[in-house]
């Protein structure tokens, strides 16, 4: 079975797309799947979640510039789960003009033909709609949209939605297309009113874990910890480990 490219992608931030990708991968990877996740926004903040402070390291900037293989790229992260961080030069990228549509079958290629050991490959998107993410949507296979429980974030879905059909048009796919309600604060009701609007535009797509917002989560980044490895007991780790089990099965709500 080939490998399943999957890219966390919404292009609003704030919505917990770094969040998802540190502790459902972990996840993942504690049920003995092999992972590698990669950091494509400039940012940094996948690494730094991981534990990996060092912003100088080349990572998946070299491999998009064609001046590294991704297997060089890659560093071992836990048991099972391999990262490749964003890189210094990353940031460049987003402002070529030149060589975009090949640059984009590097990415794929190198995804697809050089990581072939691999369960799943998680590409952390950026929250922006350019150069960039157009690599990832070209690489990717399948779509995990990360959604907060408010009224705006519908709004940034919907724009999200529109540009995943012009890129299925252009390069004659269809994506697997999730969604997981990442941000749910379960006391508020426009959280209710967001998530059932969601299962009305989106049925059999909305993945049947939600993650509820909690300060544990926001701590995590700081100490270089996943939920599962920070508060293993908390209800916060278990919402990841269920999220990690409705996205193997497709459990849906």
């Amino acid at each position: 079975m080939s490998v399943r490219v999957v890219a966390i992608i919404n292009q609003k931030g704030g919505v917990g797309k770094t969040t998802t990708s540190t502790n459902l991968t972990h996840a993942l990877a504690k049920k003995g799947y092999k992972v590698t996740v990669i950091d494509l926004d400039p940012q940094g903040h996948l690494a730094v979640s991981f534990g990996v402070t060092s912003m100088q390291i080349s990572g998946i900037d070299a491999v998009m510039l064609d001046e590294k293989n991704v297997e060089q790229q890659v560093i071992a992260a836990r048991d099972n789960l391999q990262l490749i961080v964003a890189g210094p030069r990353l940031q460049e990228i987003e402002q070529l003009t030149d060589g975009g549509a090949k640059r984009g079958d590097l990415l794929r290629k190198a995804l697809h033909e050089n990581l072939q050991d691999q369960d799943f490959v998680f590409v952390d998107c950026p929250p922006s709609s350019g150069v960039l993410v157009a690599n990832a949507l070209f690489a990717a296979d399948e779509i995990l949209i990360p959604m907060t429980s408010d009224f705006l974030a519908l709004q940034g879905l919907s724009h999200l939605v529109g540009t995943l059909k012009r890129f299925e048009s252009a390069l004659k796919k269809k994506y697997k297309i999730s969604l997981v309600m990442a941000r749910y604060v379960t006391r508020r009701r426009i959280s209710k009113e967001v998530l059932n609007t969601m299962l009305k535009h989106f049925p059999q797509q909305v993945l049947a874990t939600v993650i509820r917002e909690s300060s544990v989560l926001a701590e995590c980044p700081s100490s270089g910890k996943t939920i599962l490895e920070y508060r293993p007991g908390s209800r916060s780790a278990r919402d990841f480990r269920d999220l990690a089990d409705a996205f193997l099965e497709d459990k849906v709500m």
